[in-house]
């Protein structure tokens, strides 16, 4: 028997408006995920050490500022310092398309804008993830 994915959402800088992520959250912890909201206003540092200490396999970051060019290197930097390369990272919000492939060179690939249907991320993740193996 497999071990829930366990996934940390996180809302990294000044944005305050987190209705998404807490939506978000909400859709995975209905689709059978284990998910830990770390709340607003975290700092790339915040955000890897909840996925050390939570032993996340999903990190999901809502990013609406524009902002994300430069908290998505510095989490990619943070996660491979700490030996978390297998954490899958996914990031919501307003992402201009010439942004995305600089985001996929950094490990980046769940990449979903506002009006993405649940469904479509919660495959996403089931489909991507590399689970913990159990016990």
């Amino acid at each position: 028997m497999e071990q829930k994915i366990r996934v940390v959402i996180a809302k990294p800088g000044l944005d305050g408006h987190d209705r998404g992520a807490k939506v978000i959250a909400r859709a995975l912890r209905d689709a059978g995920m284990e998910v830990i909201y770390t709340g607003l206003r975290q700092t790339p540092e915040q955000i890897v050490g909840a996925a050390l200490q939570e032993d996340a396999d999903v990190i999901g970051l809502s990013i609406l500022s524009g902002a994300h060019m430069h908290i998505c290197p510095r989490v990619a930097d943070l996660l491979k310092e700490k030996g978390l390369d297998d954490v899958m990272v996914v990031i919501g919000g307003i992402i201009p398309d010439l942004d995305v492939p600089k985001l996929n060179a950094m490990g980046i690939h769940g990449i979903f804008i506002p009006g993405t249907p649940m469904q479509q991320i919660v495959d996403y993740i089931r489909g991507h993830v590399r689970t913990r193996a159990a016990g």
